[in-house]
């Protein structure tokens, strides 16, 4: 559920082509016009690019690089031109490499949760989850305000309210409020208002 992006530095031909494709990708694409503006916007939301695919014209990668930032989140395509076809495979292996480590370190409350292995753990309990469970702490985690049943059955389950029953929604975060609090004695993990459930 992390919602990955590929930046692109000094590129605007490459990011023309994207544009033209973008309905075909699964990550948002932006484009920096030189590095100036790229590094001020870095320095502004650092945060923001730990899951950023940042895409480099090869003239200008020594530059970039010597501004510390992370050496994986980095693609420098080199042998121009080369084929849309390899072009999208290059940019897809570099992303699944990229959410893969992500993944395996997302700090969740204070609990180390590792999306690719489904384990959520603290430093004395260990807890192994289902893949629906990893979802609804991830779309949870990600929302500022409750979300109710209904956006649960719509966002994790991919339902609408008619598709499915509303006691599966509530019998999922029952159990799941259980298993962490049986295994973390954490009964706050999950809280639930009137108005739905958020973490």
């Amino acid at each position: 559920m992390s919602n990955q992006s590929v930046s692109l530095v000094e590129f605007s031909e490459l990011y023309n082509i994207l544009l033209e494709i973008k309905h075909i990708f699964s990550f948002k694409i932006r484009n920096f016009e030189t590095k100036e503006i790229f590094l001020k916007e870095f320095d502004f939301k650092k945060e923001e690019f730990s899951n950023s695919l940042i895409v480099l014209n090869p003239k200008i990668n020594k530059i970039i690089l010597n501004n510390q930032i992370k050496n994986n989140n980095f693609l420098i395509i080199k042998n121009l031109p080369l084929s849309i076809e390899k072009l999208i495979f290059l940019l897809n292996t570099k992303l699944i490499a990229q959410r893969f480590k992500f993944q395996s370190a997302l700090i969740v409350k204070g609990y180390s949760l590792n999306v690719n292995s489904r384990v959520i753990k603290n430093k004395s309990a260990h807890l192994k989850l289902t893949e629906k469970e990893i979802n609804i702490i991830l779309h949870l985690n990600e929302q500022t305000e409750p979300q109710s049943i209904q956006i649960l059955q719509s966002k994790v389950w991919g339902y609408s309210f008619d598709d499915l029953e509303t006691h599966t929604v509530e019998t999922h975060i029952y159990r799941l409020r259980k298993k962490i609090n049986d295994t973390f004695q954490d009964k706050n993990f999950i809280k639930s208002y009137d108005a739905g459930y958020t973490i």
